[in-house]
């Protein structure tokens, strides 16, 4: 007895699962980005950001910028197939993530700047107390 069909959904709707997963890895990638500050002073030298900081300043904003291209073409893919994107659960997951990616894309790319700011101690050491220090051990 042959079996029955099967109804499978429609690519998008598992593809419309990836839009919150990148907005998650972007946030995720933000937050690992700004505990990566400490890298740059040690013993009290300015170091410069570590590659780790560069390469999550970069990857967060463009894991938000794949999310907030790939929600258009899920539309498309959806209006293709007589279907609207809200009208499933995995459509309004992804409809209801994109609504954060803007917020997102702000503080990533602040923290992005941040990366390549100039050395916030102008250069001295302890965040430029050096100045300071030598003022108290001439007295």
């Amino acid at each position: 007895m042959p079996d029955a069909p099967r109804t499978t959904a429609p690519a998008w709707r598992h593809w419309s699962l990836l839009v919150p997963a990148l907005v998650v890895a972007s946030a995720g990638l933000l937050v690992a980005r700004i505990s990566f500050d400490g890298d740059t002073f040690q013993h009290c030298r300015y170091l410069g950001p570590s590659t780790r900081t560069y390469v999550t300043a970069w990857a967060a904003p463009a894991c938000a910028l794949a999310a907030s291209l790939l929600l258009p073409a899920l539309r498309r893919g959806a209006h293709r197939r007589g279907q609207r994107l809200g009208a499933v659960w995995q459509g309004r997951t992804a409809m209801v993530a994109a609504c954060l990616i803007p917020v997102l894309l702000l503080v990533q790319l602040a923290a992005l700047y941040w990366v390549y700011e100039p050395d916030p101690s102008g250069g001295q050491d302890c965040s430029g107390l050096t100045p300071v220090h030598e003022m108290t051990v001439r007295r």
